[in-house]
């Protein structure tokens, strides 16, 4: 619209409220359009109204019908529908009468939700949230741990790059420190470290997570699957450290990750005027819920990553993605590898024969270039013909007659030798070979026979390197070794008392 002078602004005012014309008058007069007049007076233009009578549709007579079959079965789709009114003389086709069940079908009534207040000290949540790969260079993604008091909205965030038991429990036992004490029930939704599968609607529990739960002195409640409404504060929770924390922020690895998170928890997070209560988390937590919760339990958990695995011919074993070498002597072995945030190591029964930092990429090997110290030496020597393994070489002459023997019967080189390498680590080279050598003048041969003379002829006390827990109440206890004589007739791999040896005659 062209600019219109003051002065012809004036005079549509003065026609309009001295003189009382029209609209179409004024624009009349003035030779101006009639949205113009509109427009300088303030007046809402005239909607044009087109009055024509709705056309008659072919299913106009089959309404009722289509109401009726509906509202016995909601859920039925136009094709059948469309099979029904055919019998009834419908000529249309399925197009139109899509159109009309979309207005006719009857709506479902949306969810209806009320708001529950939690008494304080009652209640924690607890949830992962999928960052994917939000560090640079790191080939994991990263999951945030979030735990939320409903009561005072105080909120615990934590990261971990695994959310496999290990790592799960010990961010559960970080957020039981932070809040200093332990709710009557913890929340949580179907994760596999918690619920490993359904009967009858019923959650099955984890066992290692129900042992955890009891040790800490706490019930277990897990969500129906997809239904976040049941745990609605640490999903509110969730969805805050998505919008307030990540936006705009980069880090250079991930110990700047929790240490950005953990300064904007406690400056931030829990210091501000929260939304819904309009009152400060810390605040309400320090004054009112803090006495509400039950004190900790101190009693020792495991909370390590574990695995039993095989040591290869390379003298690895495989954890969590990556490869770790062990001491060459070891191949063949079952161990027992035990992980946590920061190291990893590996045991043979009772005894710690490696350890070495964790490693949170994807398929890297960690390898410590001790575990092939005497290897290369071992491989120029001569091996002997009696298949005696490397990691008894220590065994001498009498290990290589012992193998010798043992090649013409029918027991196992394999288990054996994997046998005797226990016995070795155990008990020592020198006390295995004098235990060997009696057996062998019993006219026995086999590793039951040899454990046998250790433990219960001569009573020998394995001597592997005590395991410390870290905790002095606990590494400080001292306890005599059980006489395990009564269990042999139900031990996997029994003892045998080979008998006395023939004593020496001069001819």
């Amino acid at each position: 619209m062209k600019r219109v002078s003051d002065e012809r602004k004036a005079e549509v005012l003065r026609l309009r409220y001295v003189d009382g014309l029209s609209t179409r008058a004024i624009a009349k007069r003035l030779s101006m359009a009639r949205r113009t007049v509109r427009s300088l007076l303030g007046e809402d233009p005239v909607p044009r109204t087109i009055s024509s009578a709705p056309r008659p549709s072919i299913l106009d007579h089959f309404d009722d019908q289509i109401r009726q079959i509906l509202a016995e079965t909601p859920e039925m789709r136009a094709p059948s529908m469309l099979e029904r009114l055919r019998q009834q003389g419908y000529t249309g086709g399925i197009s139109v009468l899509r159109e009309r069940m979309r207005r006719l079908r009857p709506q479902p009534l949306g969810d209806v939700f009320s708001t529950f207040v939690v008494p304080p000290g009652k209640r924690l949540e607890v949830d992962w949230a999928h960052l994917g790969f939000a560090l640079p260079g790191v080939p994991r993604r990263v999951s945030a741990f979030v735990a939320v008091l409903p009561y005072s909205r105080m909120l615990y965030l934590d990261f971990a790059l695994s959310q496999q038991m290990g790592s799960f429990l010990r961010c559960l036992d970080r957020a039981l420190s932070f809040f200093g004490g332990r709710t009557e029930v913890e929340v949580f939704d179907n994760m596999k470290t918690v619920v490993i599968g359904r009967v009858g609607g019923r959650p099955i529990f984890h066992e290692r997570f129900v042992e955890y739960a009891r040790v800490r002195g706490f019930a277990i409640h897990a969500t129906w699957p997809r239904r976040p409404t049941e745990k609605p504060f640490v999903e509110r929770g969730i969805g805050f450290v998505r919008s307030r924390f990540l936006p705009g922020r980069r880090f250079a690895d991930f110990a700047d990750l929790c240490g950005q998170a953990s300064a904007w928890r406690d400056t931030f997070a829990n210091a501000r005027e929260h939304e819904t209560t309009g009152r400060v988390p810390a605040l309400v937590f320090e004054h009112e819920e803090r006495a509400t919760l039950a004190p900790l339990r101190h009693e020792y958990f495991d909370a390590d990553d574990l695995v039993t695995t095989g040591v290869d011919r390379r003298h690895r074993i495989h954890f969590d993605r990556n490869d770790y070498t062990v001491p060459w002597r070891f191949v063949g072995q079952t161990v027992l590898v035990r992980g946590d945030d920061k190291n990893v190591r590996v045991l043979l029964g009772p005894k710690e024969i490696s350890r070495q930092p964790r490693s949170w990429s994807v398929r890297e090997l960690v390898s410590d270039p001790s575990h092939e110290d005497g290897m290369r030496e071992h491989r120029a020597g001569r091996r002997a013909a009696s298949m005696l393994p490397p990691a008894l070489a220590a065994l001498g002459d009498i290990g290589a007659r012992y193998f010798a023997t043992l090649a013409a019967g029918r027991r196992s080189i394999r288990n054996e030798q994997t046998r005797l390498v226990l016995l070795v680590e155990l008990f020592g080279a020198s006390a295995t070979a004098s235990a060997i050598d009696e057996v062998m003048r019993t006219g026995h041969v086999g590793a039951d026979y040899v454990e046998y003379v250790m433990r219960h002829k001569r009573r020998l006390v394995p001597s592997p390197a005590p395991l410390r827990l870290g905790k002095p109440e606990l590494d400080d206890i001292h306890v005599t070794e059980p006489d395990l004589a009564a269990y042999d007739d139900i031990y996997a791999h029994p003892t045998r008392d080979p008998g006395e040896a023939p004593t020496e005659v001069d001819v």
